[in-house]
C-alpha cells in the first residue's frame, strides 16, 4: 500500500484520536509531509522509537504508541507466568501527549492481563530505571524524545536491569510490532476498569524517597560540601524538563544551600519556550542561565535536559561564563572520583572506567595513571549498563563510573542509563573541591590538559531531512566502506574498526576480530594518535563525525581537528 493509500485509510477511520485527526487535516494538501509520514513506519531500534508528533505510520502517535505495547505484550506472552506477573513501570517527561501516551501503554498491557506501576506525575528518565530495578518488574517505558525539539516524542524499553533493552529482546519484540495487522484494531482496556482489576497501580512518592535516598550516597566528601559546597553560588536550570524537583532536592540532601533555579525554565512547559532546543550541549540553552549567573555572581551554572539523563556547565573564568563539553565534564568528574578514592584507600585493584568509543582519550590516560582499566563499548548508554550487569555477575572489575561524550554520565549503578540527578549532585562537589583551592572548574580542566595532555574533540553532525534521508545516509556510510580513505589532513590511516563487519583491519593488512555487539560504525586510527569516528544516529535523521586529537598545546589541536574537520567535508563531497 502507497502512502496515499494509507493515508486514505487513517482519514476513514472513525472515532479518530482528535490530535491525530487535527495532524491529518493539516497535512492535507502538503505531499512532502503525507509521504514522509505515512511511507513507512518508524524504525524500533534498541533505543525504542523517537519522531514527530503527528499522524501516520511514521509519527509518534497513539496508535504507533500502541503498536509498540502490543509488541512488548506479545513479546511478554512467551515469558514464563512468573516473568509477566513483575510487570511493567511507566514514566513520562514534560512533553505533548507524554502523559496519554503512558496510559496508552498501561491500557494495552492491561488487555493481556499485564500489570503497570505509572507514576503520578513526570519523572526522569533515571528514575524510571531505578524504579524497574527497585520495584523488580520486568521492563519498564519512558515516555521522552530526550533533548530533541518540541515536535518530536519518543518511546524506550528498559528492561529488568534497569537498562535499556538488550539488542536480542529488542529486535523480537520489534518482530512482534511489524506483526500487528491494524493499529486501530489493538485491544485496550480503560483506567478505570484497570484499577478495578489490580492491573494499574498508581506510584510516586514511595520511589522518590528510595531513589533520593539512593542519590545521598553519590557524595563523596560531606565536610567538603558543608564547609565550601554549602556556600557556592551555583544555578541550576531543568530547561522546561522533569529535573526541577529531583535536582533541588538532591542538591538540598547533599549539603548545597547557596544555589538558585532560572524560574521561567523550571516551568514543565512542552513549547519549551526560552529555547530552541532544550539540550544543555548548546550555548543558547544557558542564556538565562547566564544572565541570572551573572547577578548572583554564581560560580557554576548546570542545566539538565527534559528527561534528566543530560547534564551540561558553564563555569566562571574571571571574565566570561566558559561551556564545557561532555568530555570534559567526564574527565574532572573521573578525576576526581579516582583521586577521592585513592585518598580514602579505597581504589580496588580490580577497577573499571566504562566509556563508548566516540568518547574522549583524555579519561583513558587518567585512568591508566590511577590503574584503573578503560572499557570502550559501543555508543549506546545501554552497552554501559551490560558491563555493569556483566562485572556484577562475574566479579571480574568494579565499576566506578561510565559516561559518552554527549553528555551522559553514571557514577552509581543504582541507576542503569546515563543520570543527569547524581551528576549534578557529584558535579557541584568537584566544583567546591576546586574552590576549596581558590579554583574553578575550567582551572580543573587546565591541570589535567598540562598533566595528560591537550586533549581535543569534536562531534559534526550532518542533518539528513526528507523521505529521502535514511537511503542517503545509508549511501554515505556504504561511500565510506567502498571507496576507502588512506589518510586524513596528510596522516595516514593506520587501522580501521568497522563495527558492522566487528573487523579491525591494521595498514598491513592484518585482520583482527572486534568483540562487540554488531553496529554500523566506522572508526579509524592515525598515525598520530587521531582517532576518527562515522555513525548515523540512532534517533534522528543525521550522520556524525567525531574527531579526538592531542597536541602540544591547545591551539595546536584546535587547529589539527579544524584541518580534519575540512579534510572530511571534501572526501565526503566528492
Amino acid at each position: 500500500m502507497d502512502y496515499q493509500a494509507t493515508y486514505a485509510l487513517w482519514q476513514q477511520q472513525p472515532n479518530l484520536d482528535p490530535e491525530v485527526k487535527r495532524s491529518l487535516a493539516q497535512m492535507a494538501n502538503d505531499e512532502e509531509q503525507k509521504e514522509m509520514a505515512f511511507a513507512a513506519p518508524m524504525s524500533f531500534g534498541t533505543a525504542g522509537m523517537r519522531g514527530v508528533l503527528g499522524a501516520g505510520i511514521g509519527r509518534m502517535n497513539v496508535y504507533t504508541v500502541a503498536q509498540a505495547t502490543e509488541g512488548l505484550a506479545q513479546f511478554m506472552m512467551t515469558l514464563s507466568e512468573e516473568k509477566r506477573a513483575q510487570g511493567v513501570v511507566i514514566s513520562y517527561d514534560s512533553r505533548y501527549q507524554s502523559q496519554e501516551f503512558a496510559y496508552t501503554s498501561a491500557s494495552v498491557l492491561g488487555a493481556h492481563g499485564i500489570k503497570s506501576y505509572v507514576f503520578d506525575s513526570l519523572r526522569p528518565t533515571p528514575e524510571l530505571s531505578f524504579a524497574v530495578r527497585y520495584l523488580k518488574t520486568y521492563a519498564g517505558i519512558m515516555i521522552t524524545a530526550s533533548h530533541n525539539p518540541k515536535q518530536y516524542n519518543g518511546y524506550k524499553i528498559y528492561g529488568e536491569d534497569g537498562a535499556q533493552m538488550a539488542p536480542e529482546e529488542s529486535d523480537m519484540i520489534t518482530g512482534y510490532i511489524r506483526k500487528v495487522p491494524d493499529l486501530f484494531a489493538i485491544e485496550q482496556v480503560a483506567v478505570q476498569d484497570l484499577r478495578a482489576q489490580k492491573l494499574l497501580t498508581i506510584i510516586g512518592e514511595d520511589i522518590d524517597e528510595a531513589y533520593y535516598d539512593q542519590i545521598r550516597t553519590v557524595t563523596i566528601n560531606s565536610d567538603l560540601v558543608k564547609t565550601v559546597g554549602k556556600n557556592m553560588k551555583l544555578i541550576y536550570t531543568p530547561l522546561h524538563g522533569t529535573g526541577r524537583i529531583p535536582a533541588q532536592l538532591a542538591l538540598r540532601n547533599a549539603g548545597f544551600e547557596d544555589f538558585r533555579l532560572v524560574p521561567e525554565q523550571s516551568v514543565a512547559d512542552p513549547e519549551f519556550p526560552t529555547v530552541p532546543f532544550p539540550n544543555p550541549e548548546f550555548t543558547q540553552a544557558f542564556d538565562m542561565a547566564i544572565e541570572l549567573g551573572k547577578e548572583d555572581h554564581a560560580e557554576i551554572l548546570i542545566a539538565t535536559d527534559p528527561d534528566a539523563d543530560r547534564l551540561g556547565t558553564a563555569v566562571w573564568t574571571g571574565d566570561h561564563y566558559q561551556l564545557l563539553t561532555g568530555n570534559q565534564i567526564a574527565s574532572l568528574l573521573l578525576h576526581y572520583i579516582l583521586e577521592a578514592r585513592k585518598q580514602a584507600g579505597t581504589l580496588p585493584k580490580n577497577g573499571a572506567v566504562v566509556k563508548s568509543v566516540v568518547s574522549t582519550e583524555l579519561a583513558t590516560a587518567i585512568a591508566q595513571d590511577y590503574g584503573v582499566d578503560m572499557i570502550n563499548v559501543e555508543t549506546g548508554f545501554k552497552f554501559i549498563g551490560d558491563q555493569i550487569k556483566h562485572y556484577e555477575a562475574t566479579g571480574e572489575h568494579e565499576f566506578l563510573f561510565g559516561f559518552e561524550e554527549s553528555y551522559g554520565y553514571l557514577i552509581k549503578p543504582f541507576v542503569r542509563d546515563k543520570d543527569a540527578i547524581q551528576s549534578t549532585v557529584l558535579l557541584a562537589e568537584v566544583a567546591a573541591y576546586y574552590k576549596s583551592k581558590n579554583q574553578t572548574l575550567w582551572d580543573g580542566i587546565q591541570a589535567l590538559y598540562q598533566q595528560y595532555g591537550y586533549f581535543e574533540e569534536k562531534t559534526i553532525s550532518v542533518d539528513f531531512e526528507g523521505i529521502d534521508g535514511a537511503s542517503e545516509m545509508a549511501d554515505l556510510m556504504t561511500k565510506f566502506r567502498t571507496n576507502q580513505p588512506t589518510a586524513f589532513a596528510g596522516h595516514a590511516i593506520k587501522r580501521v574498526e568497522d563495527y558492522q563487519l566487528q573487523t579491525a583491519t591494521d595498514d598491513d593488512g592484518a585482520v583482527s576480530p572486534i568483540d562487540m555487539p554488531v553496529s554500523n560504525v566506522l572508526k579509524y586510527i592515525l598515525d598520530d594518535g587521531t582517532w576518527i569516528a562515522i555513525r548515523p544516529s540512532g534517533t534522528e535523521p543525521k550522520v556524525k563525525f567525531y574527531v579526538g586529537t592531542s597536541a602540544e598545546n591547545l591551539d595546536a589541536a584546535s587547529k589539527k581537528l579544524d584541518q580534519f574537520e575540512a579534510d572530511l567535508a571534501a572526501f565526503r563531497q566528492n
